[in-house]
């Protein structure tokens, strides 16, 4: 072979050159692969949303923020019926997702599935709602407010602001989460109490049907609803009864900070929606990814919190941003 002209030369530096990016390419690969243990990974998320309940949309939005983060393919569903919300547990199950975060507000319809997923090697964590089922599932984890404690700070909270006779509003009979806010106000209160039940699905129906309770108890001074849109359809309702009551609520949303504003709504209680969607998909993707365990087998509370007109600042550009 005869010595390389100034042509050959060139040639020979770019195929060296490109050899060496190629390998120091293939390792770099190799290092970003090592640096995401587990690589990405498919997490379901399933509640008992109803439709137009609002709430729901903050705690997707954690979900996402964490999947985003995680690098996880978040598969959001919901029906609020039992049943129904345990076909979801199923199909997810059988799409062979990595990873299932669950509500259990009918947690008698959803043990069996849930357990089934488990037994599957699925790694199962329930947030919102079955604080006193999720060990017994198996689910590794609880991300949420203790609602029966909860209802007994709402309880003190209105005989502190000197109501007398309460209206705890529910908007689902049966979901164990709103049962044990109520008879948690009862508790926490020790007043006169009262309860009603509504469907949530109807808010023209909601509307009547409070505003016929307070025209046939006008006694009553404070309606407790168990979330943010009954809360201000109560408002509504009151006006419609002409009742003089007052309204305060479980839970918020974007027009919870001017109606606490303008003292239609006298206080709300956040239980950071947004932290329970974030949690769960957060604490599924480091038990993947590094054996961690949130909460180390005790359930790890969001709330409660009072919001109201003395720390409505603090949280109102959140609220507005539809996180809190």
């Amino acid at each position: 072979m005869g010595p390389l002209n100034r042509r050959g030369w060139l040639a020979l530096a770019a195929c060296l050159l490109a050899a060496a990016c190629s390998s120091q390419g293939g390792k770099a690969g190799a290092e970003r692969k090592a640096a995401a243990p587990g690589g990405s990974m498919t997490v379901a998320l399933i509640t008992h949303q109803a439709p137009g309940d609002t709430f729901w949309d903050i705690v997707r939005r954690g979900a996402e923020a964490a999947a985003a983060k995680d690098n996880v393919t978040l598969r959001y569903a919901s029906d609020p019926e039992g049943g129904a919300q345990a076909t979801l547990v199923q199909n997810a199950i059988d799409s062979r997702v990595d990873a299932i975060a669950v509500t259990l507000a009918k947690p008698a319809a959803l043990d069996a599935v849930v357990r089934k997923a488990v037994a599957a090697g699925i790694p199962v964590v329930v947030l919102n709602a079955g604080i006193e089922q999720w060990k017994g599932v198996g689910a590794l984890g609880y991300f949420g407010s203790d609602d029966g404690h909860a209802g007994v700070e709402a309880g003190k909270r209105a005989m502190a602001d000197g109501a007398q006779h309460v209206l705890c509003v529910s908007q689902e009979q049966g979901h164990v989460a709103l049962e044990a806010r109520c008879d948690g106000v009862r508790t926490g209160f020790g007043g006169r109490f009262d309860k009603v039940y509504v469907t949530g699905t109807d808010m023209p129906s909601v509307r009547s049907t409070i505003a016929a309770k307070l025209r046939q108890a006008p006694s009553v001074d404070l309606v407790i609803a168990l979330g943010a849109p009954f809360a201000l359809t109560a408002i509504e309702a009151a006006k419609d009864a002409g009742s003089t009551a007052q309204v305060a609520t479980f839970d918020t949303n974007r027009e919870v900070p001017a109606a606490i504003r303008s003292g239609k709504l006298k206080w709300a209680i956040d239980q950071q929606p947004y932290l329970q969607g974030y949690l769960a998909v957060d604490g599924l993707w480091l038990q993947r990814t590094n054996g961690n365990v949130i909460g180390g087998g005790a359930p790890v509370l969001t709330g409660p919190y009072f919001v109201d007109r003395s720390n409505i600042d603090a949280i109102e550009k959140f609220a507005a941003g539809g996180t809190r």
